[in-house]
């Protein structure tokens, strides 16, 4: 359960990272409330998780369920340009994401 919470969690870390760029320094309503929310159950999940799962494990795999998730998103979006090497850096985090898991 505690894999499952952590992976819920690292997808709320790139709902308020890609909030809080929407946000305009928090002058936007809409995005700033998303921010606080997902913000909020983000960091609620990672530490539920951190009850069963060593703290350094845990942190990386949701930084990196997280950052990768928001990159992707930015590009799908064409906020950020896409290349072949970004995916193929981005899929190598993911890579390491998985591997955390199998090592556990």
């Amino acid at each position: 359960m505690s894999w499952l919470v952590l992976a819920l969690s690292g997808v709320l870390e790139a709902v308020w990272a890609t909030a809080l760029g929407r946000s305009d320094g928090f002058s936007r309503v809409g995005p700033t409330v998303v921010f606080g929310v997902a913000l909020l159950a983000s960091m609620g999940g990672l530490a539920y998780a951190m009850r069963e799962l060593p703290t350094g494990t845990a942190y990386a795999v949701w930084v990196g369920i997280g950052a990768s998730l928001t990159v992707l998103y930015a590009m799908a979006t064409g906020a950020e340009p896409a290349s072949l090497v970004k995916v193929l850096l981005i899929l190598g985090i993911v890579g390491c994401v998985v591997g955390l898991k199998l090592t556990h």
